[in-house]
């Protein structure tokens, strides 16, 4: 382990840019894991980091030293940073003073759409992003699609909302959905606030690949078009529409129920 006192350290700079920068982030093709949840889940799915950070304080903790220990044994950097130093970096308030530094995946999409997926247009809240990606994984999907308009799926903001399901799923970003779609050997189920069709309704006893668009306007109308199923999620009460991640949330575990026990109803695709 070494320790970091200056503000000119390169690591340190580094830290800072990753920490308030998006470009940055994406440029480097690094990004940052705050806390213990999240830099526990990545040593048990993932391995070791690129580095590991800590807190002079945080070291006192023994959740905290146990992972700084995992990750010496794994032959991982180890930097320690004064609480004054830290604190400039994290933003997490009142976290425990624990973060990784690992690369960001890069995954191009190289084979027709075969399986249970999720396919995100232009989804902007990064909150309701790493909602959609933990929901997705608790119900077993694997494989995540977004558009280039949607928030960028290694923030810290969409990393903390997924709450670790980065690390089970393969997401690919900056994808060109119509073509995906186009070539897809599974049916398209996109949810729509005009659908005919009740979620409830649907035969989803197959592989689909849900696609769900922009929080404010929906699917765009061409990803619509080719879809081969639109369906809504029947609500009461006086509310318009349903949040896109609870949404998405309903629409995975209406597939996993139906999996688990037969209903018919409308066929996809």
């Amino acid at each position: 382990m070494k320790t970091i006192t200056s503000r000119d350290n390169p690591l340190y700079k580094e830290l800072k840019q990753l920490a308030t920068s998006s470009q940055a982030r994406r440029k480097a093709g690094r990004t940052l894991l705050d806390g213990v949840h999240l830099c526990q889940a990545y040593l048990e799915l993932r391995g070791a980091p690129h580095q590991c950070i800590v807190s002079e304080t945080a070291l006192q903790h023994a959740e905290v030293a146990d992972i700084v220990a995992r990750c010496e044994q794994h032959k991982a950097h180890v930097t320690a940073l004064p609480d004054a130093l830290y604190n400039t970096v994290t933003l997490v308030e009142h976290g425990v003073g624990l973060m990784f530094l690992v690369d960001t995946p890069v995954r191009t999409v190289e084979a027709p759409l075969a399986v249970n997926a999720v396919l995100l247009d232009n989804l902007q809240d990064p909150g309701n992003v790493g909602s959609i990606l933990r929901s997705a994984a608790a119900a077993g999907i694997t494989a995540v699609y977004c558009s280039a308009g949607t928030a960028f799926c290694w923030s810290p903001k969409v990393l903390r909302a997924a709450m670790g399901a980065h690390f089970v799923l393969d997401i690919f970003e900056n994808v060109d959905l119509a073509a995906l779609i186009e070539g897809a050997q599974v049916g398209v189920v996109a949810t729509s606030g005009y659908a005919t069709t009740r979620l409830y309704e649907a035969d989803l006893r197959r592989p689909v690949a849900w696609l769900f668009g922009h929080e404010g306007q929906g699917v765009a109308d061409d990803l619509l078009s080719l879809s081969d199923l639109q369906v809504v999620v029947p609500h009461l009460g006086q509310i318009e529409s349903l949040n896109v991640a609870a949404c998405a949330a309903v629409c995975f575990f209406e597939q996993l129920r139906q999996n688990q026990s037969w209903t018919a109803g409308v066929a996809v695709g």
